[in-house]
């Protein structure tokens, strides 16, 4: 044995990639003997950018700039490229300045309406030949009477109903929830008729305002807008849930504790 030391590098490493294109960053292994155009060709596959059209840039593993990856015909091991150092692929093909995303930089092709309306090979043109949409007067004139109806009858529901009436309300999907009528009429944020109701239990969702306009007063989230359809007025009592039994139990009890702290 004659004293030599033999230095035994491993012929992958294994790097970080990130670009100009993209947030993503991805670990690949590569050959040390590859040389760096090579190397970029295999880095087109990753971020996208041609090889042709990129620079590369070599960060140690604290992300601390080392050195460029700038002589295409270098061997990657020739360059202090070690496991978890990081290289960065700037793209200098105009991808990164949305030369090709922006939207805003593309010439639009625009028409007047009336130059539109004359065309016979436009979606518009094509509904009105297959009666489509707006275009089916037959199905937009059964819409509208279907409309006009349902109005008429929230109206007429809406007239049944006065503000101080106990309520039920009956909305789909929904629980059926007891309180008392505080508005009827129509409002600011929404067409129609509206009943506003003041629930017996928490179960709205305002306090009687909506868009800060106040219709009627009560506790938050005891209120609600529901629509007539959804409203049955009639003899609902609002249940104490036992809070007389809980305060008459609540004087009891203080009157024991005040006797008992006289005795003493």
């Amino acid at each position: 044995m004659d004293g030599s030391v033999t230095v035994i590098t491993n012929p992958t490493v294994s790097v970080r990639v990130t670009s100009t294109v993209s947030d993503f960053e991805a670990n690949r292994r590569f050959n040390r003997g590859i040389t760096i155009a090579e190397f970029k060709s295999k880095l087109e596959l990753i971020v996208g950018t041609p090889a042709a059209f990129m620079d590369l840039e070599l960060f140690s593993t604290s992300d601390k700039f080392l050195q460029k990856l700038d002589n295409n015909e270098a061997l990657l091991g020739s360059y202090h490229v070690d496991d978890d150092c990081r290289i960065h692929v700037t793209d200098c093909s105009g991808t990164q300045s949305g030369e090709f995303t922006d939207l805003s930089k593309v010439e639009k092709f625009e028409i007047s309406d009336e130059a539109y309306e004359k065309r016979a090979d436009s979606i518009r043109n094509f509904k009105k030949n297959m009666k489509l949409g707006r275009f089916n007067e037959e199905n937009r004139a059964k819409q509208e009477e279907a409309l006009a109806k349902k109005e008429e009858e929230e109206k007429a529901a809406a007239e049944s109903i006065a503000v101080g009436n106990r309520c039920k309300v009956q909305v789909p999907g929904q629980p059926t929830k007891i309180g008392t009528v505080m508005f009827v009429g129509t409002v600011d944020f929404k067409p129609g008729y509206w009943v506003g109701v003041k629930y017996d239990e928490p179960l709205g969702k305002n306090d009687g305002s909506v868009n800060g306009k106040h219709y009627f007063k009560c506790e938050p989230n005891y209120g609600a807008f529901v629509k007539p359809l959804s409203v049955t007025v009639g003899d609902f009592p609002e249940e104490d849930y036992g809070l007389d039994e809980i305060q008459t139990q609540g004087m009891i009890l203080n009157n024991i504790c005040a006797l008992a702290t006289r005795s003493n």
